[in-house]
């Protein structure tokens, strides 16, 4: 089935954010199974992605979000290749979302590269005092289960968008990938500051 309707490519294009020549491809390729298309998407974004990433980012846009009646406040630098994508709706909604989510979780890095080697090293030692009851043979699992939970809660990237409505349980790392596809540029969550009344 060679031959795709406006209709499924349109569809397709809702689900993925991919441009409409890339979706009527996908179609065509899947045969019109809408959720082959959809892998094979994701699998080519994902690729074009980690080529789009060593591309410099230099313009951008620093956002501010303020939460809970004033209580809560984020500044958030999001950076991308050129001004017009700066300017353009989806990457500003995508900031939004970002600094959104940051009030409401509390990440304290951007990525694992940023999560310092004595951070780690300290709660890799409580997790080993907490499994020291289980057997020897299991407690490096044990311990490597913990870490990469633990870097769910601290690094942005890794964490469930707060919002499960309207982003489905993506990570922020997923989303960012979906925004980096869609503008066509690299995008890179660059530094982001949570200020809560009351906290040092």
């Amino acid at each position: 089935m060679s031959d795709v309707s406006a209709k499924d490519v349109k569809a397709l294009r809702e689900r993925t954010g991919a441009g409409m020549m890339d979706c009527k491809a996908a179609l065509t390729e899947a045969a019109g199974d809408m959720d082959k298309a959809v892998e094979l998407l994701r699998v080519r974004n994902q690729a074009q992605a980690a080529k789009r990433s060593g591309r410099v980012a230099s313009e951008g846009a620093v956002a501010s979000y303020i939460h809970a009646g004033g209580r809560i406040g984020v500044l958030l630098e999001v950076d991308c290749e050129t001004d017009f994508v700066a300017r353009n709706e989806d990457f500003q909604e995508f900031v939004r979302d970002v600094a959104l989510h940051i009030a409401a979780a509390a990440p304290q890095y951007v990525s694992e590269e940023d999560v310092p080697e004595e951070a780690k090293e300290a709660e890799s030692r409580i997790f080993e005092e907490q499994a020291s009851d289980k057997p020897e043979n299991v407690r490096p699992k044990i311990v490597e289960g913990r870490i990469r939970k633990w870097m769910e809660e601290v690094v942005l990237l890794d964490q469930e968008h707060v919002n499960k409505d309207k982003h489905g349980g993506k990570t922020i790392e997923e989303l960012r990938a979906e925004a980096a596809s869609k503008t066509g540029e690299n995008v890179v969550i660059r530094r982001f500051t949570r200020y809560v009344v009351g906290e040092e």
